[in-house]
């Protein structure tokens, strides 16, 4: 995996953010305002959870904690989901919007899921020191 210094550009990083900003969109557009204060707030507070807590852990400069924060990421990530779900089964949303959603929060595991593993194989390397 490529040394990356700043968060905003890692890979999964870059696939939550773009999953944000769709969701974020389709909230504010698609939602009735009656929802301001609940399942639209709800959403948005979820989705900027998963951006922010990979953020976060990459801040971190520790495996574990990045993978501990990489874990709150995804737990987010699935908590919009469950939002979107909501969403469809109140008739905010149509089938065809929670299905594009779907695979773009499916890309959006993958790669969170992919990170830990990146970090934990990542952790369990021993340090070599030049003598």
């Amino acid at each position: 995996m490529a040394s990356y210094k700043h968060f905003y550009e890692l890979p999964v990083y870059k696939a939550c953010r773009n999953f944000r900003k769709e969701v974020s969109e389709l909230v504010k557009s698609s939602y009735p305002k009656d929802e301001k204060y609940l399942l639209t707030a709800q959403t948005l507070d979820a989705v900027r959870s998963v951006t922010a807590n990979i953020a976060e852990g990459f801040g971190r400069f520790h495996y574990q904690e990045n993978i501990q924060f990489c874990r709150q990421s995804r737990g987010s990530l699935s908590e919009v989901m469950e939002h979107l779900i909501t969403a469809y089964d109140d008739k905010y949303i149509s089938k065809a919007t929670l299905t594009d959603l779907n695979k773009t929060y499916k890309r959006c595991l993958k790669e969170i899921n992919g990170y830990i593993k990146y970090l934990k194989t990542a952790k369990a390397k021993p340090i070599i020191k030049n003598e």
